[in-house]
């Protein structure tokens, strides 16, 4: 049995898109929200099973991946986060490039050659990697408008992929990449599926919201924005805060959003001139990870606010 493993956002999708394009399986879907990203613990597999792994940290499915590899099950993992210490094991086979301008889509683009480009450029679009997805992009000949339609979609993906659970999205990540995978052509789904048009939509009234809301510290170096508790906030976090980095390249951005749990949801975006830092600063809350541009703290205590700006504006001091 085939188990595929996947974050839910527009680089997760966009990575199992592709290898499943040029690798066709049956396979169970395994995948939630961009935050969830402990999968292998929902997965009961046996020895002879295959799991491939996109885009979700080895660190935080560790201690399930080696009773996996112990029991007999070969795992194959792609991803750009920090991956704490790689098992060694005959069955574990690990595609991991931790640079700051590398995504998961882009890993899996190595390893096909490129045979399915267009889909590892939506995703670095989507990952906030522009000047990536522009390389990436380059031998493919594209216009002006074609690199414009894939970034909104990598956008749109991306965007579906925030929120407290499932149902704060526009559609289950595993849905979502269900009716993408009918499209080996990403600007075919752009012109015609109904997915994409509903996404767009929602993407532009909730980035509408977010721009209204005033930042709650902001300095030269940076900016701290708190977003209520609404599913709204909750959906537009990720994108928003691509969407600040990129009009502001020399800041960094802070984008907390309020939970119905009482704590906080943080989404950090090292500057775009300096992708460093971000992991740094959000490894020092627990339940915080990622990688050096772009980081986030699933739960973060109101107690501990002060403590986060402090921690925010030393490591992106004036």
């Amino acid at each position: 049995m085939y188990f595929d493993a996947f974050n839910g956002d527009a680089d997760g999708i966009c990575a199992l898109h592709q290898l499943r394009l040029a690798e066709p399986v049956t396979s169970r879907l395994v995948t939630g929200v961009k935050r969830d990203i402990a999968l292998l613990k929902r997965i009961t597999a046996e020895a002879g099973d295959e799991v491939t792994a996109l885009d979700i940290a080895v660190e935080k499915n560790i201690a399930p991946l080696q009773a996996m590899l112990d029991s007999g099950v070969r795992v194959r993992w792609f991803d750009h986060h920090n991956p704490g210490e790689l098992p060694a094991h005959a069955g574990f086979e690990a595609h991991i490039d931790t640079a700051a301008d590398v995504c998961t889509s882009l890993l899996v683009d190595r390893y096909l050659a490129g045979r399915h480009r267009p889909w590892a450029v939506v995703a670095s679009f989507g990952d906030n990697l522009h000047d990536a997805a522009r390389r990436a992009a380059e031998p493919l000949g594209l216009t002006e408008d074609r690199l414009a339609q894939l970034r909104e979609l990598g956008e749109c993906l991306n965007y579906n992929a925030y929120g407290e659970s499932v149902e704060d999205l526009y559609f289950p990540p595993d849905e979502l990449y269900r009716r993408l995978h009918a499209y080996a052509d990403p600007l075919v789904f752009v012109a015609e599926a109904p997915e994409f048009a509903t996404l767009r939509a929602g993407y532009t009234a909730d980035m509408a919201a977010a721009s209204a809301v005033t930042p709650l510290e902001e300095r030269s170096s940076g900016a701290v924005i708190v977003l209520p508790d609404a599913a709204w906030a909750r959906r537009v976090s990720g994108v928003y805060a691509n969407e600040l980095a990129s009009r502001h390249p020399q800041r960094a951005h802070a984008l907390l959003t309020r939970s119905p749990q009482g704590h906080y949801v943080v989404s950090v975006r090292a500057p775009l001139t300096n992708r460093t830092g971000a992991d740094e600063l959000c490894r020092q809350f627990a339940t915080g990870g990622g990688r050096k541009a772009a980081a986030g703290i699933n739960v973060l205590p109101e107690d501990r606010l002060a403590d986060f700006i402090r921690a925010f504006y030393t490591i992106y001091p004036v």
